[in-house]
């Protein structure tokens, strides 16, 4: 069980695997309150950064569950590098269908609504492993401005314009479902930048010391067009945020 091996090389050295930045998920702790001893599940873990930050800086506990097998011993490392590894574990394991059998006082996907088949479905799942009054927390795309067409929506390497709502109506839908939104952190320009830009050279670095490989030829060609994809399409039509959701 892995994710796509182009991501795995991609994104090798990427301590967060959205367009958030490690002040952003300060930020986004410290507005939630977190308490010493909070519990918080994260499907869809990663590399484990939001998880073994906030084990520092908040003294939460939890575990965090990803399909990647690089990223889950990233987060490992990382939980042994911040002297967290006693308050949080990482399973590699398809998220998907995962319920904790401890409930949580967080519990998130904080980029990989699909593991739900979308919003939601990720919010009912995660709500299966939350206690009472807690928080929600989903990470998600949305439209900064309506695509103009659908070979646009495509550009940003969405299927069609109907994969992500403009930020109004994604909030509108959350509150459909029952639940206030009691807190949102959206990326800005520089995380945008800072998540796609740094797999650049990555790629780069990774075709110098691979050309034989049998996934060269994907990564050379993803390396030429990416950067004009993204400033032309995604950096001008696509916003990301992580939102917090409370049952009414």
């Amino acid at each position: 069980m892995d994710i796509p091996r182009i991501f795995n090389i991609a994104e090798s050295a990427h301590r967060i695997h959205n367009p958030f930045t490690p002040e952003k998920f300060a930020t986004l702790g410290a507005a939630l309150r977190l308490e010493p001893g909070t519990r918080v599940l994260d499907l869809g873990s990663g590399s484990g950064e939001m998880l073994c930050t906030w084990a520092r800086d908040h003294g939460v506990t939890g575990t965090g569950v990803d399909m990647s097998r690089l990223f889950t011993e990233q987060a490992k490392q990382r939980a042994e590098e911040l002297g967290v590894a006693g308050q949080v574990e990482f399973i590699h394991g398809d998220a998907a269908g995962f319920v904790s059998e401890e409930k949580a006082g967080v519990a998130a996907c904080v980029g990989a609504t699909w593991i739900g088949g979308g919003v939601v479905g990720t919010v009912a799942l995660l709500a299966r492993s939350l206690r009472a009054g807690g928080i929600i927390l989903i990470g998600e795309p949305y439209w900064r401005q309506l695509p103009p067409t659908e070979d646009v929506a495509r550009g940003c390497l969405a299927n069609s314009t109907s994969d992500f709502l403009l930020l109004q109506d994604l909030l509108a839908s959350m509150d459909s479902l029952g639940y206030d939104v009691v807190e949102m952190v959206l990326a800005n320009q520089d995380g945008w930048d800072r998540y796609e830009a740094a797999k650049w050279l990555t790629m780069r670095r990774w075709l110098e010391a691979n050309p034989g490989d049998e996934l060269a030829g994907e990564v050379r060609a993803k390396l030429t067009s990416e950067p004009v994809r993204y400033a032309t399409y995604t950096r001008e039509y696509l916003g990301w945020g992580v939102f917090a959701l409370m049952r009414r």
